[in-house]
């Protein structure tokens, strides 16, 4: 790549988007904002070279100096997720100047005033679809109006190596001639990573064990969690949930592939849905990682055959972290860096996919 893509990280959470775009020669993340204390200590101590600012966007001092700052270090890319509320048929008479979408708002503003050559959007998958289509119309009519050409589509995790069904709304823009195109970003629909090709060698921990650094007590049983241990001679974040003894009962009583129709009735609890109290399976991708994996009546969070939630590592494995990226926090900050996160494996691909047609274009 000719010219190096020098990129602005905004709502950067820990660092997902970031860390598969700096994983393609051609991009480094210079510059990263949120107003999470947590999510940007674990970002800079992962990205010793990028300048980190905590801080809300929508504030004016924090914008001016993500402004300066951005100017200062020739920003010519801006990446994020914009937390957006306010896509629902309800919000429609306001559209994009619904409050509840004031963050979206700085995201836009910002890109307008930063003028990067590329910007990239993660988002809700329904950001898409909601209102039949009212509110992405007003999103890529915006930045058109800004001078860019716009490319916006749904794409799934699962088929970029991530062993996880996790469908989000991804948003191109870039300015000049080349127009991208969302799905064309290759995929490999023929091989998908499971649960067990992601954390198998990690079955060892009960209820309460493990420490926030360990040595792997287990070889590799596939390529992707060879790939996982690359660079990483220690194991970090592996510590299970301690669970009361009442949560561990029930989860005995769940069988491999189960969930909670294997509990007696009275003991399914208050939550509607049908994958609380459930089992991961060995060999499928994971469901959606949320940011409550740690709690087994919160979804399908329990280990496929240990009486445990997974734990943090487990999660980050099943994000496509590979394990020498450390989180930093309490365990309920980690959880939330994780849950939130890009995928490193999916940005990775965008970026690859980015790379590919300027080179051509």
């Amino acid at each position: 790549m000719s010219n190096k893509f020098r990129i602005l990280d905004l709502f950067s959470g820990a660092g997902g988007f970031s860390l598969g775009f700096d994983m393609v020669d051609g991009f480094s993340t210079v510059l990263a904002v949120d107003f999470d204390r947590s999510a940007i200590n674990t970002f800079q101590n992962n990205f010793k070279k990028t300048k980190c600012i905590c801080g809300n966007i929508s504030d004016y001092d924090t914008k001016k100096l993500i402004i300066q700052e951005a100017i200062n270090k020739n920003v010519n890319m801006i990446i994020g997720g914009p937390p957006c509320q306010g896509f629902s048929l309800k919000g429609k008479n306001l559209g994009m100047h619904d409050k509840r979408n004031y963050l979206f708002l700085e995201y836009m503003a910002i890109v307008k005033t930063v003028q990067p050559k590329i910007f990239v959007i993660e988002n809700v998958k329904n950001m898409i679809s909601s209102s039949n289509g009212f509110f992405i119309k007003q999103i890529y009519e915006n930045f058109v109006s800004l001078g860019y050409n716009v490319t916006y589509g749904i794409l799934n995790s699962v088929n970029f190596g991530v062993p996880q069904n996790r469908e989000r709304a991804i948003i191109i823009g870039i300015k000049g001639d080349l127009s991208l195109k969302i799905n064309n970003i290759s995929k490999d629909l023929n091989t998908f990573v499971t649960v067990r090709d992601a954390i198998f060698d990690l079955s060892y921990l009960n209820s309460g064990e493990g420490a926030e650094v360990m040595t792997y007590l287990t070889d590799t049983s596939s390529d992707y969690q060879r790939l996982m241990r690359t660079h990483s001679s220690n194991l970090y974040n592996h510590r299970a949930t301690n669970h009361s003894k009442f949560a561990i009962e029930k989860m005995n009583m769940i069988p491999p592939e189960g969930d909670k129709s294997s509990l007696p009735k009275e003991l399914h609890g208050r939550q509607q849905f049908s994958t609380t109290w459930s089992r991961l399976m060995w060999d499928k991708p994971s469901p959606t990682i949320d940011t409550r994996f740690d709690t087994p009546s919160n979804g399908r969070n329990i280990h496929p055959f240990l009486n445990r939630s997974i734990t943090p590592r487990e999660a980050a494995r099943l994000q496509s972290f590979p394990d020498n990226f450390i989180f930093y926090g309490n365990k309920t900050s980690i959880c939330k860096q994780i849950g939130n996160a890009v995928p490193p494996l999916l940005a990775k691909a965008i970026a690859e996919y980015i790379r590919k047609e300027i080179n051509n274009g």
